[in-house]
């Protein structure tokens, strides 16, 4: 619901906050905000976090990947789910929601990620974990 909440804040290259963002400041936002997880800076770095999910099997709260620069992982967004994901696409747009099977995103769809991170201790990037979950762990759903 947080990030649906930020949907037509401006994009800016860069941006961190509801004043403007860029995608990976749009979801370092998101899970900043819900769940107190600070996320890496750059989407290429968001793309090694976490475990992988097949397209079939995407949840909310997973991360999307687009090769929207000509480089794999140049663009990241939230999946809500009924294949809709929100973002912060480019300059001169504003977060909003799209649709994976739109033939922009379809041919360039890089993949997704599912965070878990532990329960107790830090909630810092360095908590979100590289693997499955285990006991005393929980997805994170922003």
């Amino acid at each position: 619901m947080r990030a649906v909440a930020l949907i037509d804040a401006p994009y800016r290259y860069g941006g961190r906050t509801p004043a403007g963002f860029d995608c990976s400041g749009f979801v370092g936002h998101v899970f900043r905000e819900s769940v107190g997880v600070e996320l890496p800076r750059r989407s290429q770095d968001l793309s090694l976090l976490g475990t992988a999910v097949q397209r079939d099997e995407l949840e909310a709260g997973d991360l999307v990947f687009f090769n929207t620069l000509g480089r794999r992982y140049s663009h990241v967004g939230v999946y809500l789910g009924d294949g809709r994901f929100v973002h912060a696409p480019a300059r001169g747009g504003r977060v909003r929601i799209e649709r994976l099977t739109d033939r922009y995103w379809v041919a360039r769809y890089n993949g997704a990620r599912r965070l878990v991170i532990l329960q107790s201790g830090p909630q810092i990037a360095s908590a979100v974990e590289l693997g499955v979950e285990r006991e005393g762990e929980h997805r994170i759903t922003p």
